[in-house]
C-alpha cells in the first residue's frame, strides 16, 4: 500500500524532482525582483518630493534688474546644497527655478531665479539659518550681486492635475 508520504516522495523524485527544483530556482529571481520593486515603491511613497498641506515653504526670490548677475551653475551645485546641509533633517526637499521670461516671451524676466526649501518646522529652520547666517550671506558674492527677498509660507493645499 502506498501511503501519502511515500506517494509524495515518489512523485518528487527522479525527473520530477529535477523539474520541481528548476522551477523553484527560476522562480526565486522573480520573487526577489518583486520584493525589491515593492520596497522601492514604499520608499518612494515615504520620501516623496511633493509638497503636503502643513509643510512650510521658504521661497528665495532673486529679482531681475539693470546690471544684476546670477551664476545658476554655482547656485545649483554649491549654494543650495550648502544651505540644505545646514537645514538638515527638517528639509524635506528643495527646488530651483531659473527665470526665462515674463508673462510673454517678449517681457523681461521678473526674477532671475527662485529657490524653495520645503520644511516641517519653521522655528528649527530659523535656528539653523541663524547659526549659519554668516556662511550663507558671505556666499552670495560667489553667485550673485542681488539681495534676495525671502518669504515663508504655509502650504495650505496641493492639487494635482489630471
Amino acid at each position: 500500500m502506498i501511503t501519502p508520504h511515500i506517494y509524495k516522495a515518489a512523485l518528487i523524485s527522479g525527473p520530477f524532482k529535477r523539474v520541481f527544483m528548476r522551477a523553484k530556482i527560476s522562480f526565486l529571481p522573480i520573487l526577489f525582483a518583486f520584493i525589491g520593486l515593492i520596497s522601492c515603491k514604499i520608499s518612494q511613497a515615504q520620501n516623496t518630493s511633493t509638497p503636503q498641506p502643513g509643510m512650510f515653504k521658504i521661497t528665495i526670490f532673486y529679482p531681475n534688474g539693470d546690471d544684476k548677475t546670477f551664476d545658476m551653475d554655482y547656485y545649483e551645485k554649491k549654494h543650495m546644497p550648502m544651505v540644505a546641509g545646514f537645514i538638515g533633517k527638517n528639509l524635506k526637499f528643495y527646488e530651483i527655478d531659473k527665470g526665462i521670461s515674463g508673462r510673454t516671451s517678449a517681457d523681461k524676466v521678473p526674477f532671475l531665479a527662485i529657490g524653495y526649501f520645503y520644511i516641517t518646522d519653521v522655528a528649527e529652520y530659523n535656528k539653523a539659518i541663524a547659526q549659519n547666517r554668516d556662511a550663507v550671506v558671505s556666499d552670495f558674492k560667489n553667485y550673485t550681486n542681488i539681495q534676495p527677498v525671502v518669504q515663508i509660507s504655509e502650504v495650505k493645499q496641493v492639487v494635482k492635475g489630471q
